[in-house]
Formats: C-alpha cells, structure tokens, sequence
C-alpha cells in the first residue's frame, strides 16, 4: 500500500502566503516524478508545478516567480511555496507522484486527497 497525504491548505487574504506538504508512505521503491496539480470549480485539473527525478523543476507561467516546488528525496515529499497568492490561485491542490512499489518493475501514479486553498480578501 502507498499513501500520500497531504497538509498545508487554508485561507489567506491577497498577497499572502501558503506551504503545501505532501509526503508518501508505504512499500516505495523509487519516487520518478512528483507534481502538484489544481482543480477550481468548473475548471479542469490543471498541472502547477513539476518536479523531475534529475531535480529540474517546471511550473505553469501563470505562477513563475511566485511558487516553488521542492522535494525532500530521503523523507518522499514535495513542497509547494506560494508566495503572493491571487484570488485566481483558488482551488483544490492535489499532490501527484509517479513511483514504482517493492516488486513493482513498472511505475503507477498515485494522488493525494487534495488541500483546500482559498484566496480572498
């Protein structure tokens, strides 16, 4: 079994400040990709931001410069910085890792439950 849960969400006025966390438990073998992913209401889940397994880092350019994925490998979790948050960034957040289990030759994609994050004045 392999869980990633997820914590960090809430609500903040414009401008402000969040860190989401999400860590994966279980038989993990080898962690490949780790992402975050968004999904507001009537809208697609959309990738934000991607950590590759060489550490190269991507995110949608409507949030450069403002959030920052990062992964700790030894603790199998990702971190998302969002910094001067819009009411735009409104949205689940979901954690999103593509790894391989003990005996498992191939890789599978597992999610996390989603955060709640709400931008509002």
């Amino acid at each position: 079994q392999v869980q990633l849960v997820e914590s960090g969400g809430g609500w903040v006025r414009p401008g402000g400040s969040l860190r989401l966390s999400c860590t994966a438990s279980g038989d993990i073998r080898t962690i490949y990709t780790m992402d975050w992913y968004r999904q507001a209401p009537g809208n697609e889940r959309e990738k934000v931001a991607t950590i590759a397994a060489d550490g190269t880092t991507t995110t949608i350019d409507s949030v450069k410069g403002r959030f920052t994925i990062s992964r700790d490998i030894a603790g199998n979790a990702v971190y998302l910085q969002m910094n001067n948050l819009r009411p735009e960034d409104t949205a689940v957040y979901y954690c999103y890792m593509a790894l391989n289990r003990n005996k498992q030759p191939l890789p599978s994609a597992y999610w996390g439950q989603g955060t709640q994050v709400t931008v509002s004045s």
